[in-house]
């Protein structure tokens, strides 16, 4: 190693070479565990979403003697009929959607209560309601999804193949996120999501979070 005049020596090669392998291994070492820290706060904040869209739905049902939207047991997602929007409009009072006006009074919240307040997506497409379409995103990205009873039997059928806490749920409403997977269940992955642990349509070893157990 050639010292410098004032008796200081910079690094050789070799020693940055060490130098920069050891960052590497660090960060090897250290990404997993904020990946998997990650996926543990955004399933907490999930599970914490879907209890208060339970606490919602139910809010409703005290206060007009009916559950919104539903004539029968249904699933509201995305892209159904009534969607993840229509629901979260009128659980909002936001007079849109479904909630639209008749005869300049709300349809389905008349009297204007707002059962919840969602936050706002930063992304419009995770972690929030997206203020253009109104869908509420879970944290990693797809729509809530909610069966309520609409058959009013308090009897709402398990979604998952695997039926965690049984294939018949003697609930009024329940609430899922399909997780990093972006599908119902583990496995391989919707467009844009992560491929995980576990089995299609089965509960056990996904990233699902659920609200009934």
């Amino acid at each position: 190693m050639r010292r410098s005049p004032d008796g200081r020596h910079g690094f050789t090669l070799m020693e940055l070479l060490i130098v920069i392998a050891m960052i590497a291994i660090l960060i090897g070492i250290g990404y997993p565990t904020f990946i998997s820290i990650l996926e543990k706060a955004r399933k907490t904040q999930a599970a914490n979403e879907e209890q208060q869209i339970v606490a919602a739905v139910n809010g409703f049902y005290t206060d007009y003697g009916k559950y919104p939207l539903v004539t029968a047991d249904t699933i509201i997602a995305g892209s159904t009929t009534p969607s993840n929007a229509d629901l979260f409009y009128s659980l909002r009072a936001v007079a849109l959607g479904a909630n639209a006006p008749v005869n300049g009074i709300p349809a389905v919240n008349p009297r204007a209560i707002v059962f919840i307040q969602p936050p706002i997506s930063k992304t419009g497409t995770k972690g929030g309601i997206n203020t253009t379409t109104g869908i509420w995103y879970d944290p990693f990205g797809s729509p809530y999804n909610v069966m309520i009873d609409g058959s009013y039997d308090n009897q709402l059928t398990n979604p998952y193949t695997d039926a965690p806490s049984g294939t018949t749920l003697y609930l009024g409403v329940i609430v899922w996120s399909f997780g990093k997977n972006g599908r119902l269940g583990g496995g391989a992955p919707a467009a844009g999501f992560t491929s995980e642990n576990g089995t299609a349509n089965n509960f056990t070893n996904s990233s699902d979070v659920i609200s009934w157990q």
